[in-house]
């Protein structure tokens, strides 16, 4: 949010400021930082203000792995975090991302820790982030750390990247076969109806009811093109309101096949998650408690129930396996990482077996489904385009 800032610098200057801040709070220590002193602070007045703010919350977040691999280089050079960020803010454009390093700057040089000042803009930082950062903070290891996060958003990226990949091609095949379809019934059918209409033949029975079809679609085009709107508009409100709850997860999962490789996919991120945390120096039980709110309705439940369980001094192994957090490999790999003290390494080994594994799955459905998908559409426009020519064929058969 912007605020409309009278500051008085130390030579009793008079000046006027417009600071984007969370909160009236924030704008004073921002103002303090620039070594000025507040006199009032007011939120910035305008619709066109207001717009622009929120335009600039859309567009301005910092790309969070980009941040991490700049920051981690310059921290390897052997520069401090405040330099590190001093730099940042040099090179940085965009004004709404200049403003977030400039909150950052001004709580560490007030003293604050670096996860202190990333908590306070906890809209912007993940509580995974600032996670991590507060271990490497107790082990002055940041870089690694930031190592550990890059490398863990690459890999959940890769995996989401390869699923939304192997659906473009269907949506497209989907979208044309559709419209295709569409167009033959609403245009071309019609214009055949008519034609054979006034023909006064008896037609196939099949020709028939598409014909008729063809006729009803022709007189009532207005009353169809709003009740197919309609209906999408009530589909996607419905859809979205079903996804949200979690009911399109709890579908998914009761489908065959895919919901197991979906139950997988989330274990996935599940281990991936806790690995890169106790690899990070975090304790198991805060580490869970971190990851709690990040994973879906179906893990969360059972995820609770296991870090009780772990609290009372159950081990990993057995709490995951009793809430059905595991895998037959998985459930041996935890337990070669309890017995070995090494059970983030085991955690993180664990998803990226489990990563190929459905990478794998996704390369052999899509390569049995954009067949079985094209001949579908392939063989309803194809109906469509026999029914239509049936009469025609029928009258050629009689002139021979």
């Amino acid at each position: 949010m912007q605020y409309d800032v009278r500051a008085l610098s130390t030579d009793h200057v008079m000046s006027y400021l417009t600071i984007d801040a969370n909160d009236e709070a924030d704008a004073r220590r921002q103002i303090e930082g620039r070594g000025l002193r507040a006199t009032s602070i007011a939120p910035a007045r305008g619709a066109m203000q207001g717009r622009l703010c929120a335009k600039q919350s859309r567009t301005g977040r910092l790309p969070l792995v980009l941040f991490s691999q700049e920051l981690l280089a310059l921290l390897k050079a052997g520069l401090s975090i405040v330099e590190c960020l001093e730099a940042l803010l040099e090179k940085e454009a965009n004004e709404a991302r200049r403003s977030i390093l400039t909150r950052l700057l001004s709580g560490l040089r007030e003293g604050k820790r670096f996860s202190t000042v990333l908590a306070e803009q906890s809209d912007l930082f993940p509580a995974l982030y600032i996670g991590i950062v507060k271990a490497a903070e107790g082990t002055s290891d940041l870089p690694r750390s930031l190592m550990r996060f890059i490398d863990y958003q690459q890999r959940i990226d890769t995996v989401r990247n390869k699923i939304i990949s192997a659906a473009i091609y269907p949506l497209i095949l989907l979208m044309v076969g559709g419209s295709v379809s569409l167009f033959l019934i609403g245009y071309v059918v019609p214009r055949f109806a008519e034609v054979y209409h006034g023909a006064g033949r008896n037609l196939p029975w099949m020709s028939q009811v598409l014909l008729g079809w063809g006729q009803f679609a022709g007189t009532h085009t207005g009353m169809l093109v709003s009740g197919i709107a309609l209906f999408l508009t009530f589909f996607f409100i419905l859809s979205r309101k079903f996804f949200v709850s979690g009911g399109m997860a709890r579908l998914i999962a009761r489908l065959p096949g895919i919901g197991e490789r979906v139950r997988i996919y989330e274990l996935s991120r599940l281990y991936l998650t806790l690995g890169m945390l106790l690899e990070g120096g975090i304790p198991i039980v805060v580490a869970m408690q971190t990851v709690h709110d990040m994973v879906s309705a179906n893990i969360k439940s059972g995820l609770q129930a296991a870090r009780e369980r772990i609290e009372s001094g159950e081990s990993l192994s057995v709490a995951f396996e009793a809430h059905q957090l595991t895998t037959p490999i998985s459930l041996r790999m935890l337990r070669v990482g309890e017995r070995s003290g090494e059970l983030g390494e085991m955690l993180t080994q664990s998803a990226a077996f489990y990563d190929g594994e459905i990478t794998r799955w996704i390369d052999r459905f899509t390569r049995i489904f954009e067949p079985v998908l094209m001949a579908c559409i392939g063989l309803i426009v194809g109906a469509i385009v026999i029914l239509l020519y049936m009469p025609i064929f029928d009258l050629a058969g009689n002139l021979s």
